[in-house]
């Protein structure tokens, strides 16, 4: 897929040429002194001025966040960047067809790069577009000193309010090619930098599943089927991962204070987004921070013993 999303001097593929790598490392390094990463010349970029003067910083862990405009991705990113990680926080920033609210900004993603001064790249990507995620991971490689420690796929869209049978294409596609192709496109760039590495390897792959991942809702069998695939794509990952020291989870979150819980609500035509809350045992929402620190858990050592799992970070929504 073309979506005119790439982010230029990336080392896509250097391990047989250390010159054109070592050319490249030394071009990069010279844009971030200078406070920017340049501009593919199809539109893709990083934000200047944001956060784009990290510059390689061996053992530092390093990690990508796609969906990290804001949302569960966001408190994501600012959870590991303030707990000393470098983070390319990937986001789309602008709305998609079949989606019928709007999504996050480049505003709310420089805010968040704001936020993490050297310490969160911002870039515009969109997850659909395989090389697009493959730039962003190169970028996290390179910066990170040449290690890749964790990927989240946070990247999903709501869609629905009807039955079924009246679920439109551009409806269909938006979930599946985000929040499934964006999750699958993220694993096939980032899985092979995080096991170039020697053993033992500690690399975490992590998505964003849902409670609707493990139960039907009404009028959203779309968005049901989308996120039963991502708990699919993560235990058949977490299968080929075997013996590698690289994992793979989900952690599913129930109704969460988020813009799409908002978009949640007005699909079902409810006046407040709290009226979700009484399908949990906790009786309230929950905030992006609760789910993301489940998330930043399973990116950590202490994780170690979990892969092809999902972590149920939903207040109770699931018995």
């Amino acid at each position: 897929m073309n979506t005119d999303c790439r982010i230029m001097n990336t080392d896509t593929d250097t391990d047989t040429d250390t010159d054109t790598e070592a050319e490249a490392e030394a071009e990069a390094e010279a844009e971030a002194e200078a406070g920017r990463v340049t501009e593919a010349d199809t539109g893709t970029r990083t934000s200047p001025g944001s956060g784009t003067d990290a510059a390689p910083a061996a053992g530092r862990r390093t990690a990508v966040v796609t969906g990290a405009a804001r949302g569960i991705g966001a408190a994501v990113a600012d959870r590991l960047a303030a707990d000393g990680w470098l983070v390319v926080a990937v986001d789309i920033c602008r709305d998609l067809p079949g989606v019928g609210y709007p999504l996050g900004t480049d505003k709310e993603l420089d805010a968040l790069a704001e936020r993490h001064p050297g310490a969160v790249l911002p870039v515009v990507a969109d997850v659909r577009d395989r090389s697009a995620l493959q730039d962003a991971v190169d970028l996290a490689y390179r910066h990170g000193g040449g290690r890749l420690d964790a990927a989240v796929a946070a990247a999903a869209v709501m869609a629905g309010g009807r039955p079924l049978w009246e679920t439109t294409d551009d409806e269909w596609d938006a979930l599946f090619e985000t929040g499934v192709r964006g999750v699958a496109n993220l694993a096939r760039a980032a899985v092979p930098r995080m096991l170039a590495g020697p053993a033992p390897r500690t690399g975490r792959f992590v998505a964003l599943a849902s409670a609707a991942a493990h139960h039907g809702l009404w009028h959203l069998a779309g968005y049901n089927a989308a996120k039963h695939a991502v708990v699919g794509l993560i235990r058949g990952l977490a299968a080929d991962l075997r013996g590698t020291g690289v994992t793979a989870t989900a952690v599913s979150p129930g109704s969460t204070r988020t813009p799409m819980l908002r978009a949640s609500a007005d699909l079902y035509g409810l006046a407040d987004t709290d009226e979700f809350a009484r399908h949990q045992l906790l009786e309230r929402l929950l905030e992006p921070e609760e789910v993301a620190a489940a998330v930043c858990w399973l990116c950590g050592p202490d994780a170690s013993a979990l892969t092809g799992t999902v972590v149920h970070a939903d207040g109770g929504f699931t018995p």
